[in-house]
Parts: C-alpha cells; sequence; structure tokens
C-alpha cells in the first residue's frame, strides 16, 4: 500500500442475540447479498456464517451467529443447543465489535441471557432492530433508559434490518471501531463459506419457509454429492428428518411439496452461483440424530 493512501482497516464484528430479532436478515442487508438463510422458524442459523462487506478502504467481516439458547428446549434439542451455543460463545473470543440485537422496545429474560455473555472490554452496539413494528415511538425513551442502566453501550442504534438508509448508516457507526490493518479476503468476498455449504443452507431454508409449523425444528439438510462441470452444478441432497410422519410432511401429497422445496432452491442457488443447478432431492429418516453428538459433527455442526 502506497504511504500516500488512507489506511485501511479490517475487523470481525460479531451478529449475536436471542433467536428471531432478525440476526440473518441484517447480515444480508449488511454485506449486500443473500449469505444466511431466514425463516420465521426460531433458530433457523445453526453455524457460524461469515459475511463480508469491503467499501472504500474498509473490509467488514460479520459473523452471524445461532440465536443462544436460554434453555435445554426439551426431548431432541439439547445435544444441538449445547453445540449452537458454543458457536455463539467461540464467536464472541476474537472480535472488534459486538452488535447486541434485539427488537426494538422489547428486552425479555433470553435477551438478558445473552447480554451477560458479552465481553466486557469489547465495543457492544446496541442494535434495536425492526424499529418499523413499533406503533408507538415516544415509548422507546423509557425502554432506552432502561437499556443504558442495564450496560453502558458503546452507541445505541435504533433501525430497521430493512431500510437500506439504515443499514448504510450503520456502517458508518461500525468503522472507526475496526482497527487499522490489511483487508483478510479478496474486495469482490463475499463469505469464507464453500458453494457447498451454502446450498445446504438454501435447501433447509426453503424446506423451513414451505413447511412452516407442520415440520419440527429437528431437521436438516445433508450434501451427498457437489460437482462442478464448467457452468454446472450437479447437488445431490438429503433431507433428514426425526419420523416417519416428517417425512411424509416434506414430501408432500404426490410428491408436490419437495419438488417444490427443490424448484425453489434451484431458482436460488444459479442466481447465487450464477451458473446452471441440476438439483435432486431425497428424504431420510434418522431418529434421534440431533442428540447424537458425533452425527451432528458429521452432519457439520461445529
Amino acid at each position: 500500500m502506497n504511504a500516500d493512501e488512507p489506511a485501511r482497516r479490517c475487523g470481525l464484528v460479531a451478529i449475536v442475540g436471542r433467536p428471531n430479532v432478525g440476526k440473518s436478515t441484517l447480515l444480508n442487508a449488511l454485506v449486500g447479498q443473500k449469505v444466511s438463510i431466514t425463516s420465521r422458524k426460531p433458530q433457523t442459523t445453526r453455524h457460524r456464517i461469515t459475511g463480508i462487506r469491503t467499501t472504500g478502504t474498509t473490509q467488514f467481516i460479520f459473523a452471524d451467529t445461532p440465536g443462544f439458547q436460554a434453555r435445554d428446549g426439551g426431548r431432541g434439542r439439547g445435544a444441538m443447543n449445547r453445540t449452537l451455543n458454543r458457536t455463539v460463545l467461540a464467536s464472541l473470543a476474537d472480535v472488534d465489535v459486538v452488535l447486541f440485537v434485539v427488537e426494538a422496545g422489547r428486552f425479555g429474560l433470553d435477551d438478558a441471557k445473552v447480554l451477560a455473555l458479552l465481553p466486557e472490554h469489547k465495543p457492544v452496539l446496541l442494535i434495536a432492530n425492526k424499529l418499523d413494528a413499533v406503533m408507538r415511538r415516544s415509548e422507546l425513551a423509557p425502554w432506552l433508559k432502561n437499556m443504558q442502566e442495564r450496560r453502558n453501550f458503546t452507541e445505541f442504534v435504533p433501525m430497521s434490518a430493512r431500510r437500506p438508509a439504515d443499514v448504510q448508516r450503520l456502517l458508518a457507526i461500525i468503522e472507526p471501531y475496526l482497527p487499522e490493518q490489511d483487508w483478510l479476503f479478496e474486495a469482490e468476498a463475499l463469505t469464507d463459506r464453500s458453494e457447498r455449504f451454502l446450498a445446504s443452507e438454501i435447501i433447509r431454508e426453503k424446506l423451513f419457509r414451505l413447511t412452516g409449523d407442520e415440520l419440527p425444528y429437528v431437521s436438516t439438510v445433508v450434501i451427498d454429492r457437489f460437482h462442478e462441470e464448467g457452468g454446472l452444478r450437479r447437488i445431490t441432497a438429503t433431507i433428514v428428518v426425526e419420523r416417519d410422519a416428517h417425512k411424509a410432511i416434506v414430501i408432500g401429497a404426490g410428491g408436490e411439496r419437495l419438488k417444490r422445496i427443490g424448484s425453489e432452491a434451484r431458482r436460488d442457488l444459479e442466481s447465487l452461483l450464477e451458473a446452471k443447478v441440476f438439483l435432486e432431492l431425497w428424504v431420510k429418516v434418522r431418529s434421534g440424530w440431533a442428540e447424537d453428538e458425533a452425527r451432528l459433527r458429521s452432519y457439520g455442526y461445529e
């Protein structure tokens, strides 16, 4: 870098909060493209997803984490929730800035338990997300006073992750807290995750979106084959469920639901990978997989 050029900045920013506060939507907005899946189902994000945004002389490296599980979660969730929580804590160990995401005007026990985990000696920005859902803005003043009594937050950012102007404002607020150092990724990079991983995540998003509340939380997607042939990607994936009844839900009458999951996933994958995609989906029953630590690791859970 030329001595006359402005100093580059680069740093790691953790996005943390309880489930369903909009962390993945915020990550996608900050990166400028979809790298983390979203759905109404709690705990959609199960891995640490890294998104990268390079603008001007600054490279932002964002880590979207699973929502911290304050409770064990009952049958079929204990081992998985412990794994997810380890991912959250590991993400906080080496970051430069923490974005603590809550819903504007709301703060419950689960939020408080996440707040208690945050490092004391790092900048923590309070992100009051979903501001567009607040009916009376006047109610935010006493709420903010209460939040400031809980911790001396470095910054308070009321926003909606769906408003581009709010996202640009947040990037400008974060930038001074990143250290002056060279970038860790190429300027065009969007994520450090592989195409294979992104394929499994997009299929899982369509699975959750198209089954709604019918399909339990304990379901996942495993990529069996990912083969690149020039401008074509051949992908074979298995949707893993706990029971035969869940398998029937995923397949749907006459196989229509599974066909739709595949069709919508293929469309998103072709857009993301900028390639033609041939996608083959299977559904298998693996009872108790989410309580089996070894199987969790084999399915890619850290």
